[in-house]
């Protein structure tokens, strides 16, 4: 008997015992330009998607005086915007976007976890994994000044691919006008996800959970929870490798 499941453009042949892989789509290497030109249209949807984050505030409740019983609450969230923000440190913000923002979206990234090994083998893992990190790197650069969209998409190259994307090749793309409302916000979340599939392959080069993790994560029902905890150490490293990337492209003062 044969046992057939699609893997990356290709399956996987189970016969006598063995594994084969069998390719079905030609592989092509993609240019720098091309993960360029993707990472810049990229960049161009996660950075409004951050905007309705900070600037959203329709009550005017984030920076209200005399605090009222809502904007305490938003101040002890520490949400961007608020007064509370203002106080906190460049390292607390950082921290913030990991293990707030970037927790809360790892759920989704660490979700195919409950198939155990089968779904370490679905790619959609590694789309919105790459996703949740490009998302996290940018709102990095964003608190350390870094808002040009070309050295954030070089960024995204350095840090989740490989590639050093010195010489600027095409221009970024155009920035969406995203709605405040949760449709509109998802309909960008979901572009972003079919930009960043255009690179294939560059999609498995993010930082990835510790191999203790990713054992335990092929285990039913119980592989959700290793592949949460995998995920977020994976972000939180991606985090720290985007700031290094950051303060090495400064000039000595």
């Amino acid at each position: 008997m044969t046992f057939a499941s699609v893997n990356f453009g290709g399956f996987i042949a189970r016969q006598f015992g063995h594994d084969v892989t069998v390719n079905l789509l030609p592989t092509t290497d993609l240019a720098d330009a091309d993960v360029e030109d993707a990472l810049g249209r990229a960049v161009a949807v996660i950075n409004p998607l951050l905007d309705v984050l900070w600037w959203t505030d329709p009550l005017g409740l984030k920076r209200q005086t005399p605090p009222t019983a809502v904007s305490r609450v938003l101040n002890a969230a520490d949400i961007p915007g608020t007064l509370a923000w203002d106080d906190m440190s460049i390292d607390d913000r950082i921290d913030w976007w990991v293990w707030r923002v970037g927790a809360l979206n790892t759920i989704a990234v660490a979700f195919p976890g409950v198939l155990g090994v089968i779904g370490r083998r679905l790619p959609i893992q590694d789309l919105l994994g790459f996703a949740n990190q490009a998302i996290v790197l940018c709102a990095v650069a964003r608190e350390l000044g870094v808002t040009d969209h070309r050295r954030q998409a070089r960024m995204l190259a350095a840090v989740l691919c490989g590639r050093d994307l010195s010489v600027v090749v095409h221009d970024p793309g155009e920035s969406l006008n995203i709605s405040l409302t949760p449709k509109g916000i998802v309909s960008a979340v979901w572009k972003l996800v079919g930009v960043l599939d255009a690179i294939g392959d560059e999609l498995e080069k993010r930082p990835h959970p510790r191999a203790p993790f990713r054992y335990v994560a092929m285990l039913p029902a119980i592989g959700v929870v290793a592949s949460y905890l995998g995920e977020i150490g994976a972000l939180s490293r991606a985090a720290k490798r985007g700031r290094k990337w950051i303060e090495q492209q400064k000039p000595p003062s």
